[in-house]
């Protein structure tokens, strides 16, 4: 059997549903990107409804098409485990199910962060890096995928290590930043220990910084002193488009 060359990425976020049809060989999207408003409330229903209606307007008539859904969510074996800036409803549902149930085919369903790391090892700033790879995306709070060699490891949730008391992400996120009103300077400085911290525990080769503040890495980055490269990513508003659509079809080797 050939293996599929195109499949369907969805980036389900607190604000926006994202929806493309992507080459897994480039990385490049092959229609237009449509995005629609995330429900007010961000209920289950109202979530998978308004995704049933974004995968109809990509007009993906081939029942067989993969088709990779992101999530902000701790997600394993299909369950979502935790919900970040939607309804609580979605702790502990058999999210993966449900959708695929809504979309009428099997779907793969994976954390936002694990998807956006994926793509930036596939086709970005991860991309043939030999050893340890952090992504960090930085926004709301802070999303975190951990590759090695290219291969993903899920549901890392370094967002939340504890810095003086409090999880990091209430401290260092972008959100946070612009909350308190701080300056690059400032927020530099709680970002150094953030990535300090991380360097101590994992000793990455790489660190990518994503989320949409990236596009100002210029101000912040070269403020940090790290031993490994930090490194802005390539794939900003689509990386969980093109990780979503690249998990879709990743062979996983059966358990002997």
């Amino acid at each position: 059997m050939t293996a599929p060359t195109t499949a369907v990425g969805i980036d389900i976020g607190g604000t926006g549903i994202k929806g493309a049809v992507v080459d897994l060989a480039t990385g490049t999207l092959l229609s237009d990107r449509i995005k629609v408003p995330t429900p007010e409330g961000g209920t289950p229903e109202d979530i998978v409804a308004q995704t049933v209606k974004l995968v109809e307007q990509l007009q993906v008539h081939d029942p067989d098409a993969p088709v990779g859904v992101c999530f902000p969510a701790v997600v394993k074996h299909g369950v979502t485990l935790s919900a970040a800036n939607i309804s609580k409803l979605w702790i502990g549902l058999q999210a993966e199910t449900y959708f695929e149930d809504a979309l009428g085919r099997d779907i793969t369903f994976v954390n936002d962060a694990d998807a956006a790391g994926y793509a930036e090892a596939r086709f970005g700033a991860a991309k043939g890096i030999e050893g340890v790879a952090l992504m960090t995306t930085l926004g709301t709070g802070i999303g975190t995928a951990i590759l090695h060699n290219g291969v993903l490891v899920p549901n890392a949730e370094f967002g939340h290590i504890e810095i003086d008391g409090v999880d990091a992400e209430t401290r260092a996120s972008n959100s946070a930043r612009e909350r308190e009103g701080l300056s690059w300077k400032e927020w530099a400085k709680r970002l150094q220990t953030y990535y300090s911290r991380l360097e101590a525990y994992f000793s990455p080769d790489l660190f990518i910084v994503g989320g949409g503040v990236s596009k100002h890495h210029e101000q912040f980055l070269p403020r940090l002193t790290l031993t490994a490269p930090i490194v802005p990513a390539v794939h900003r508003n689509n990386a969980g488009i093109l990780g979503a659509a690249s998990l879709a079809v990743r062979t996983i080797p059966p358990l002997s």
